[in-house]
């Protein structure tokens, strides 16, 4: 049974920090790109960041982009989202997602699993 489980969001104020984890069972994780997509009320889902197989390529929402960090450890099978400078705009469901090939792209219909969600919430 694949499950992405993520956690470690919360409430923070505008320019802290969050660290959100994704652990990922029941598929091969070291061989699939993740990506990470938020959804704020009234919005469409959005594209935050993705990370190849191995970790060595990464992409990112201009939004987000010398704020947030997409990082993984495949021994552990879970990828990380380290989010600084925090906004208010940044508020938002975090969901992370296993991309069907291993590339970790923009596109989330290019994503065949996904997680429950972690809420995310910066105060001014």
């Amino acid at each position: 049974q694949v499950q992405l489980v993520e956690s470690g969001g919360g409430l923070v104020q505008a320019g802290g920090s969050l660290r959100l984890s994704c652990a990922a069972s029941g598929f091969t994780f070291s061989t699939s790109g993740m990506g990470w997509f938020r959804q704020a009320p009234g919005k469409e889902r959005e594209f935050v960041a993705a990370i190849n197989w191995g970790g060595g390529g990464t992409s990112y929402a201009d939004s987000v982009k010398g704020r947030f960090t997409i990082s993984r450890d495949n021994a552990q099978n879970t990828v990380y989202l380290q989010m600084n400078s925090l906004k208010p705009e940044d508020t938002a469901v975090y969901y992370c997602a296993a991309d069907s090939w291993g590339w970790g792209r923009k596109d989330q219909l290019q994503y065949k699993y996904w997680g429950q969600g972690t809420q995310v919430t910066v105060s001014s």
